[in-house]
């Protein structure tokens, strides 16, 4: 599943591209990708045309585009955000990427992907692909219509380039991401210490810290010196803070390098592959050696050990397994 530095890069890259234009036509090339619009593809396809895409907002791994049912181009005709004057949205178009879903931006001129499956038309803009193509591979992602609600405590709803104090509606019940400048860390440490589970776990409840995955979970507790199973009630204030700075570091990377992309589903609106993968120092490394230990010329390799369904990786040197840890 992509993740949040993943799920970034793409915002950041449709932002640029879609802010401030209108969706001229829509084409469902398969009914499977709009399946979550309850009133089927022609309710989605009629509701879009015509609306203009105020922003592009993303919190945790969830990513939305605000709409403006009136369209109004911004100075010489070209995108612009959201203007004076402009009606608060209450409607967007939510993006689920599910395991393959892809958001590219491309010309009309441009051969169809074998998997596409939905085909937004834009608004003419100097120098700007005349498309957004929605492309996937497995179908498990998808696109459709979803209301906007105020958030629960009255900052923005995510990420954006002009943050509103609303949220997608079946985003509303996650937590703020390590990356979000609201995000509270004295909530998020109250919340921690109060469950009585494993580390891992905790980190992975997108209703206790959004955006984590399982990549990015093993790569900061690598980084924090902690293994997953560590019982949350009984981490100090240092070491829960460490362990969330240790996150955001290792996403920042991240989002410098593209995302981590370990083959060619998971790309950014251009089509281009991350490379934080050659970056890792615990997924997905068993049997080599730990970076850290070797560096401190210690013998140490890391182990790989089964975790809800799927994988964790650490060092049992410098993350020793806790006697009395919790999965």
């Amino acid at each position: 599943m992509p993740e949040l530095p993943e799920v970034e890069v793409v915002r950041r890259g449709l932002v640029s591209w879609v802010r401030g234009r209108t969706i001229t036509g829509v084409e469902v090339v398969d009914p499977r990708s709009v399946r979550r619009h309850a009133l089927g593809p022609e309710d989605f396809a009629g509701n879009l045309e015509g609306a203009r895409v105020l922003d592009v907002v993303r919190r945790g791994k969830f990513l939305w585009l605000p709409l403006a049912d009136t369209p109004a181009a911004g100075p010489g005709g070209g995108p612009s955000g959201p203007a004076a004057g402009t009606p608060v949205p209450a409607v967007a178009l939510m993006a689920h990427l599910g395991m393959s879903g892809q958001l590219l931006m491309q010309d009309s001129s441009v051969a169809d992907e074998k998997h596409l499956k939905v085909r937004l038309q834009l608004s003419a803009a100097d120098g700007m692909p005349e498309q957004l193509r929605f492309v996937d591979q497995r179908i498990f992602g998808g696109l459709f219509l979803t209301s906007l609600i105020p958030t629960a405590d009255g900052g923005p709803g995510g990420l954006a380039e002009t943050p509103l104090p609303l949220i997608a509606e079946e985003a509303a019940h996650i937590a703020r991401d390590p990356l979000d400048p609201y995000f509270s860390f004295e909530e998020f440490y109250r919340r921690l210490r109060a469950r009585k589970t494993g580390l891992k776990r905790a980190l992975l409840d997108q209703g206790l810290v959004s955006g984590i995955g399982n990549i990015y979970a093993d790569e900061a507790l690598w980084k924090a010196r902690l293994h997953f199973a560590r019982p949350t009630d009984t981490l100090r204030r240092a070491e829960a803070g460490r362990v969330l700075d240790a996150a955001r570091e290792v996403m920042t990377e991240a989002l410098a390098a593209g995302g981590t992309s370990f083959d060619s589903l998971y790309v950014n609106v251009n089509g281009a592959s991350g490379y934080f993968d050659r970056s890792l120092n615990a997924y997905g490394r068993e049997g080599k050696e730990c970076k850290r230990c070797a560096a401190a010329g210690l013998a140490s390799v890391m182990r790989r050990e089964q975790f809800m369904n799927r994988s964790s990786y650490s060092c049992p040197v410098c993350q020793p397994r806790p006697r009395n840890g919790r999965w």
